[in-house]
């Protein structure tokens, strides 16, 4: 069984529908048939509080992921996404906000997956960043 949670904080926006149809899509597409994954939005404030806590850097960022779950357990993780930051990087690249909050939400949930990408310019040409864009061509549309 997947079992996805969905939080916004701050009475945010966010398609629950969509990000719940992208994390089921995610985990089908990589053989998951039973998991647990919760994605929170926050604000700048917030994520750049985690940043710094988990990774020595008190800077906003766009999504941060954690597993939760060991070798050889069904996937379990946290994905938390920088709302605000979200929303000024559909503007920055043209898509929709729906669109880049569900594409934030699939590249989190593949970090729980083990997914990991390099840093800098040939990140997007990475495995992970393939995968994630083919999902969300299959959820959100071309």
């Amino acid at each position: 069984m997947i079992t996805i949670h969905i939080n916004a904080t701050g009475g945010r926006a966010v398609p629950h529908e969509l990000v719940d149809r992208a994390l089921r899509d995610v985990l089908r597409g990589d053989g998951v048939s039973a998991a647990e994954l919760s994605v929170t939005f926050v604000g700048d404030t917030e994520i750049a509080r985690l940043h710094d806590r988990h990774l020595g850097s008190p800077r906003v960022t766009d999504v941060i992921s954690f597993a939760l779950h060991g070798e050889g357990e069904e996937p379990l993780g946290d994905v938390y996404i920088g709302h605000e930051q979200a929303l000024r990087q559909a503007a920055d690249a043209g898509v929709a906000p729906d669109e880049e909050l569900a594409r934030l939400a699939v590249h989190g949930a593949l970090h729980v997956l083990g997914y990991d990408h390099p840093e800098g310019r040939d990140r997007a040409d990475s495995h992970m960043f393939a995968v994630q864009e083919e999902v969300v061509r299959r959820v959100v549309g071309p």
